[in-house]
């Protein structure tokens, strides 16, 4: 792992594996903030950007199985009041299709809701329904279903919909429905830490060349409005319990999702290979299917691997963001990979 984060430049990094139930690997080396000495502990939090919308996909699974929502339940069934508002377009996109990226979302927000959402105050709740009202009133990027268009938007618009259905914000329904029963005590939002000590990683930023520790603040992350697409931290481990559970699926101990659910978010309409938070590819070393998602807002990076046939998951981590944070982490994954089963990726 030193040789790995020395060579690709990292602040930090960080990487687990998960076979089954059981953290097999798990390790955590570098500096918390270049230029201080203070060191990255396996414990640390790490933000996760679009890993998260896995999470979010899941957590709408959770409500379905509940009766809360439907994966056909509309964005005009959602919110009637704006039936004569919207571009009528947005009126029959689905829960599911936002969250396979096919409900014609754009790809990049408007500029003029991007900086209302980064200056906005009021609950997470009220700055999200504000931005999605106002992407609702331009017309979708595509028509709806008709091809995939990866987009943080799609997703704050189906975290939208769960609060609406539900009368809870999605941050209160991710720690008590998803978090809590994984037993993920680390996870939260936003950027992890404090920005008056360095009790957290903290992201960096790169200017000529050089990489910068940035202080943790709401500023300096992804705005809650799209919070449902990436505004998650937790811990390494926790991070790799999340993906162990999702890579035992079916045969897991944690019964918050049945075998129905799992399979849905696990497979990809005909014509994409992207599910439910989930790009879906085909690994010898896996046996056949792949599970895959990385995440950054600029500062930080993560991504996780899960071979669903053989119950395997491996996540790494770091505190910086750019292509070398990628191939880092994509070095660390396939170390670990090497170590507990012999095969490269």
């Amino acid at each position: 792992m030193e040789t790995i984060r020395a060579k690709y430049h990292l602040p930090a990094l960080a990487a687990a594996v998960v076979r089954e139930e059981s953290v097999i690997e798990i390790e955590a080396v570098g500096r918390r903030a270049i230029g201080e000495k203070v060191p990255v502990t396996a414990e640390d939090q790490w933000h996760i950007g679009s890993c998260g919308k896995s999470m979010t996909a899941t957590l709408a699974a959770i409500l379905v199985e509940d009766g809360k929502i439907a994966w056909g339940t509309t964005i005009g069934q959602v919110f009637p009041e704006w039936q004569e508002l919207i571009e009528p377009a947005w009126r029959a996109v689905s829960l599911e299709q936002l969250l396979q990226h096919r409900g014609g979302a754009p790809t990049q927000p408007p500029d003029n809701l991007w900086r209302n959402a980064r200056r906005a105050t009021g609950t997470p709740t009220a700055q999200r329904l504000d931005f999605v009202r106002g992407l609702l009133l331009r017309r979708p990027e595509a028509r709806p279903g008709e091809k995939t268009i990866y987009s943080n938007q799609g997703y704050a618009i189906a975290g939208a919909m769960l609060e609406r259905a539900t009368g809870q914000p999605w941050e209160t329904l991710m720690r008590e429905r998803l978090f809590g029963p994984l037993g993920m005590t680390s996870a939260g939002f936003g950027i992890p830490g404090d920005a008056q000590k360095l009790d957290q990683p903290w992201g960096h930023r790169v200017t000529d060349g050089q990489p910068t520790p940035v202080a943790p603040g709401p500023q300096v992350d992804n705005p809650a409005a799209i919070g449902p697409a990436g505004t998650i931290h937790c811990s390494i481990a926790d991070l790799a319990r999340y993906a162990g559970w999702h890579a035992r699926s079916v045969r897991t101990t944690a019964r918050i999702l049945g075998p129905g659910s799992f399979t849905r978010l696990h497979t990809a309409p005909p014509g994409s290979d992207y599910a439910m938070g989930w790009v879906v590819a085909q690994r010898d070393w896996a046996g056949g299917t792949t599970l895959m998602h990385s995440g950054s807002n600029t500062m930080w990076y993560a991504v996780m691997w899960l071979a669903p046939g053989k119950g395997l998951a491996l996540v790494a981590a770091t505190n910086i963001a750019g292509k070398d944070a990628e191939l880092g982490c994509d070095a660390a994954v396939a170390a670990l990979l090497q170590r507990v089963s012999g095969q490269a990726p």
